[in-house]
């Protein structure tokens, strides 16, 4: 199923220096507050940009209703509308949903149904501050792309030929 709502967060920082800093992080929610959808059969997301100190909600995605099991189309709907996204918080995930997450470089994270999406949040925030974990920096590594003095040793080396 396609998606049939997006609504984008302008205005506030979401387009200056703040972006450059943050990670944007999904989480599958039908009342934006807690974490109440399987991946796969997810009606809506909440987009949120988080950097360690500030988290502001950047988009809001929503999808028709689903079933879990048996519509592997919807999946890629799903995982294109989360583009850009580092990770994607749910209740639940399918080894096929898993797979294509993390071809498009998406973490998927389950959770306890219920758990709040502030409390993920400011979870995720203490691990920017005190140095992510491994799929964390990672992701921030991709999405600084190379270095621009990567490069600066070898010519100072110099070179032979």
């Amino acid at each position: 199923m396609a998606l049939t709502r997006r609504l984008m967060v302008l205005g506030q920082d979401t387009e200056d220096t703040f972006m450059d800093t943050a990670i944007k992080v999904a989480f599958a929610s039908t009342d934006m507050t807690h974490i109440d959808q399987h991946f796969g059969a997810a009606e809506s997301f909440a987009i949120y940009a988080i950097n360690p100190e500030e988290a502001q909600l950047v988009e809001a995605t929503q999808f028709g209703k689903l079933d879990m099991d048996g519509n592997e189309d919807k999946l890629d709907a799903k995982i294109k509308a989360l583009e850009g996204c580092v990770a994607v918080y749910s209740q639940a995930v399918g080894a096929s949903a898993v797979a294509k997450l993390k071809a498009a470089s998406i973490q998927p994270i389950k959770v306890s149904a219920g758990a709040e999406i502030a409390g993920l949040i400011e979870a995720l925030q203490d691990e920017l501050r005190q140095g992510p974990t491994a799929w964390l920096a990672q992701a921030i590594k991709r999405l600084q792309g190379p270095s621009a003095t990567r490069f600066d040793a070898m010519e100072a080396e110099g070179w032979d030929e």
